[in-house]
């Protein structure tokens, strides 16, 4: 598959792409990587600029974006929403047609899903989604290298993921839909993933022999699984829901116990930020299986093949 068929395109979601091109994607980050990891350049994006809009504060995000432009030959700029005339009444149709002229691309960090998809419709540059409340593609982009890195092939694979259905789990159950993967998510009722979602997940897994389970129980959905994987119980904007989401979580902590049910070679996988003694504990996290630092890591070059295609 041609590299060209990515120029100009928007990462909203990897529902998106088809798995071939999550495929290439995925083929690039590693090479990216290796590039990187041996001093060789690789400034496929010299002389151009990347707009960073966060309406979101973030650590990983914004430095794997930040770095990966550097390291790609280009330039990023730091858009706080409340810095421009986005946070002060301007339009997104607006701003993005603006923005247009001045970049070659756009980041988006923000919380509706709609807002994201209204940029990229009246932008003329790639627009890419660095997390909104219903999705997170570039996080998942990275799990996805990770699993590859120490499991080998994608297809056929157990990944369990026990918590909150939030943006994480929805763009997992895309993520692993799309290579073929068995995905298993154990929330509790009321908190399962969105059902339009879990419906094109299901859609996507006929086509590349993946499965999607949506249970309650935490111990069905680990057992047996080659990745783990929670997030935290109470994300960005839900701080007033923290107590009672504890309390309804609890039973759905990763600890060791749970992870017995596990293959014994199992890894597991957290996007951070981490809170031990709530979601996962820190036996598990801080532990032999846990490779969230890799995953940290694979943000940037997950993240710069997606630039480097789409912008470059």
């Amino acid at each position: 598959m041609s590299y060209e068929s990515f120029k100009g395109r928007d990462m909203l979601s990897l529902h998106d792409f088809t798995p071939q091109e999550i495929a290439v994607i995925l083929d690039l980050a590693g090479k990216l990587k290796s590039k990187q990891k041996k001093g060789v350049p690789h400034p496929y994006l010299a002389g151009k600029t990347l707009g960073m809009i966060f309406q979101k504060s973030s650590t990983r995000t914004r430095v794997s974006f930040e770095v990966g432009m550097y390291q790609l030959g280009g330039r990023a700029l730091y858009l706080n929403a409340n810095d421009i005339q986005l946070g002060r009444g301007e339009s997104i149709a607006d701003t993005a047609r603006v923005l247009s002229r001045y970049l070659d691309g756009i980041m988006i960090r923000t919380y509706a899903q709609a807002d994201v998809e209204e940029l990229a419709r009246y932008a003329d540059i790639p627009v890419i989604n660095g997390l909104t409340d219903r999705l997170h593609p570039c996080q998942i982009l990275a799990d996805l290298q990770t699993i590859r890195e120490h499991k080998g092939a994608l297809p056929g694979l157990k990944l369990a993921y026990v918590g909150d259905g939030n943006n994480v789990c929805h763009s997992l159950l895309f993520g692993c839909a799309k290579t073929g993967m068995q995905i298993s998510v154990a929330s509790p009722p009321g908190y399962q993933p969105d059902e339009g979602i879990v419906a094109l997940a299901r859609q996507d897994a006929v086509q590349t022999g993946g499965r999607v389970e949506i249970l309650n129980d935490p111990v069905q959905a680990v057992t047996a699984a080659d990745v783990v994987v929670t997030d935290v119980w109470a994300s960005m904007g839900q701080e007033a829901e923290q107590a009672v989401r504890a309390e309804v979580f609890t039973p759905y902590q990763v600890n060791e116990e749970l992870v017995r049910h596990a293959k014994t070679d199992f890894i597991f996988l957290h996007c951070l930020p981490a809170h031990r003694g709530e979601e996962v504990a820190a036996a598990v996290i801080d532990g032999p299986h846990s490779v969230v630092w890799d995953e940290a890591e694979n943000r940037l070059h997950a993240q710069k093949a997606v630039m480097a295609l789409v912008m470059g």
